[in-house]
Parts: structure tokens; sequence; C-alpha cells
């Protein structure tokens, strides 16, 4: 959650004076040297850490063409994960998705059959291995009624992943002035769909399919490559040029790469590719703590103890350059002191990790054990330093909310 820059100021200030720090989460942009890519916007994520290894115009907003399946693909995986659909479901090849998204519209399609009742497991296959926009259009009318309801299910689950710049208006991809991301959105997009649907991710990685006695290979280059590929999705349309969701493992490393605006296919294949071969070769991982390692300690108000220490629930590493001697720091940020009582478990403040003026890791911390009510005295002792602490960081926010 972005914090009002008068907040963000204060919460500084605060750190300096009683040791508490108002988290804000702003990604700072990383800055990779020595490294350049032909395509317009582009970004390289690593899965594990979520640290953006190299960002071009990531923030640029685009049409994502085609890619704008990879939402239309979640909506559909989180209907199935809440039981609303399995892969029996039927849908109806409408005369609009046929007309829209067949085989005579000029656009990539499934070539199913209008006024023909498809399985769900089919239509996603035809939407993501084919690239189909006649399964795209019959997946949103049969879960929406109409394409128009089902890119407002598609901005409200954008909205609840924490894509903050995009804007879904259809099924397809196709050309909408007012459908716009961005490669970062992308990024997020598709590591929260391998995180979140593992089984279902699989499809993206499935090099061909059938339908209709048509066979058509999977459109994503990187498939193809040798480079432990396994995901995502590409697109062209005018208003975007070429671009890819890409996702490659190697050495127990998952990599995500997003590029847009590209003038050819073949482009878009070379830079992509450039790009995951760069992140794997040039970056190693280090670890910091390990799981269930204690990494700090937050201060605690009204409690039986002053302070609670924090860990993370998994190991924390952190991708560095390889032969490189950049400064790694970290710090323990949360909304301050914590109040009791406080359940162990319980999510309460982030490490982030920074290399050189990148931000290179940011994750949970949680309460390693209980923390219950104090005493009275305890909880007036609190009262008074709070107090004393409390008017100083009101004045200050007085003084920076008029500037």
């Amino acid at each position: 959650m972005r914090q009002p820059r008068a907040a963000r100021v204060l919460a500084a200030f605060a750190f300096m004076v009683s040791g508490l720090f108002l988290a804000s989460q702003v990604t700072q942009e990383a800055r990779a040297q020595g490294f350049q890519t032909a395509a317009p916007t582009a970004i390289l994520m690593d899965a594990g850490s979520h640290a953006v290894l190299f960002e071009k115009s990531a923030d640029e907003p685009t049409a994502p063409a085609s890619m704008a399946k990879v939402m239309t693909a979640e909506v559909v995986f989180n209907e199935i994960k809440n039981g609303r659909l399995n892969f029996d479901s039927e849908f109806m090849l409408s005369e609009n998705a046929w007309r829209k998204g067949g085989g005579g519209s000029g656009g990539s399609s499934m070539f199913a059959k209008v006024n023909t009742p498809v399985r769900l497991e089919d239509l996603l296959r035809g939407l993501i291995v084919q690239s189909g926009n006649d399964a795209a259009i019959a997946l949103a009318e049969g879960i929406a009624g109409t394409e128009e309801n089902f890119a407002r299910m598609m901005n409200e689950r954008a909205k609840q992943i924490g894509l903050t710049k995009s804007t879904f208006r259809n099924a397809t991809g196709y050309g909408h002035p007012e459908q716009k991301v961005t490669v970062r959105d992308l990024a997020k997009l598709a590591l929260y769909v391998i995180e979140t649907y593992p089984d279902l991710y699989k499809i993206f990685g499935e090099r061909e399919f059938t339908w209709n006695k048509i066979r058509q290979q999977n459109r994503n280059p990187l498939l193809f490559a040798d480079i432990g590929a396994d995901g995502l999705k590409t697109g062209n349309i005018d208003e975007s040029g070429y671009g890819l969701i890409g996702s490659a493992v190697q050495n127990d490393q998952r990599l995500i790469v997003v590029v847009n605006g590209l003038k050819t296919a073949k482009d878009r294949a070379a830079e992509s590719r450039k790009l995951l071969d760069w992140g794997f070769r040039a970056f190693e991982t280090q670890q910091l703590f390990t799981e269930g390692q204690v990494v700090g300690e937050a201060q605690v108000f009204g409690g039986n103890m002053r302070s609670l220490p924090l860990v993370a629930k998994k190991p924390v590493r952190v991708l560095v350059p390889r032969g490189d001697g950049e400064r790694v720091t970290a710090r323990i940020v949360y909304t301050g002191p914590l109040k009791a009582p406080i359940q162990k478990g319980a999510e309460v403040a982030r490490l982030q990790v920074s290399r050189g003026d990148m931000q290179a890791l940011d994750m949970p911390l949680y309460a390693n054990e209980d923390v219950q009510q104090g005493t009275l005295s305890q909880r007036a002792l609190d009262g008074l330093l709070e107090f004393s602490t409390g008017w100083v960081r009101r004045a200050f926010s007085s003084l920076v909310e008029s500037i």
C-alpha cells in the first residue's frame, strides 16, 4: 500500500526518534548496468524473491494483444478453484463468438463449430495453446453472459491480484483504446498464476493441441528453445507490436520475462531469450536467513513483552550479480509499535533488502511468539512512552502536510 508523501516522511522520522517505521510499498526502479534490449518495454523478475533484475519502461501503458488471455485464463482458473466450474463444464460457441473469433475472422482461432457445446478443458487449451479468440469469447459469454460483463470480472480480479495499472475491455486482447497494461503488471499476473494454480498452469507449457482435426503448435517460441521454458503467452496486434510473457526454470530458479512493442516475431523471440539467458548467467543466489531463523525484532505496545522476534516462513534469499561487491542492506518495516495481543504466526512486518540503490527483495515477516496483553502497569508505562514520542510525530506530520 503506497503511503502519501507526508506519511512516508513522517514514518522515516518516527523511525529515527523511536524505532518505529511506517512501511512504504514503493518498488524502486531496477537499473541493470551493462545490459540493453531492443524491446521498448521489458521486465525480468526472479520468481523466488520477486526481485526485479531488469526493467525498461516497465510502467508504460501498452496494448496487451493476446497476452490479455492470461488474465482471461486466471478468471477461469479462479472459477475452477472455487468449485463453480470443472473440466467437464460445457459452453456453447455462439454465433457472436464464431463471427468475432472463428476461422473466418482473420485472427487466431480454435476452429470450434458454431452452436456446438465444447468442454471447458478443451476451451482452455484452445485459449492457451492455440490462442483462440473463439475460445476466449465462448468462455467469457458462458461465465458472465457477455464479454463486457466478463471484462468487468477481469478488472475485479486484476485489482485483487494487485495489478494497479492495467485495464481490460475484452477477453481476447483485441485492440481497444481503453485496454492497456504494463509489463510490470503482466509479470505480476504471471507470477500469481504460477504460484496459485500450479496444476492448471501446466497447460501453458503444452506445445500443441488438436481440435476439429486441426493441429496447432503453441505460439510461444521459448517452449522450443531448450532453455527450461514452460509458459506463458504471446501477443501481436498493430497497436502493441510483438509481445511475450515467458517463464523458464534452470537449477531450481524461475525467471519471468515480459517484452512488448517489438517489430517482428523473430525480434520477440530473440529479445525474450536474451533477457532470460542474461538473468540466469549474471546473477547468483545468496541466502541471508534460513527458514524459521529470527530475522529481527519489532517494538510492542501494551504487551507482556517489549519486543517481538520476527521470522520468515521460507528461506530468505536474494539475487546478487556474480563477482560483484555491491553492498546488500536489509531493513524491517512495519506500522508500529505493534499493539498487543498478537498471535504467533500473524504477519506483522516486512523485510526489505536492497542491492545498491535497487530493491532486491520485499517479503512478509511473522510473529514468532504469542504476545499477551500486559499488566496495567506495563500498559501505563508503554502509554507514557508513546505519549512522549507521539506528540513529536504529530507535530512533524502537521508540518509536512503544510508543505
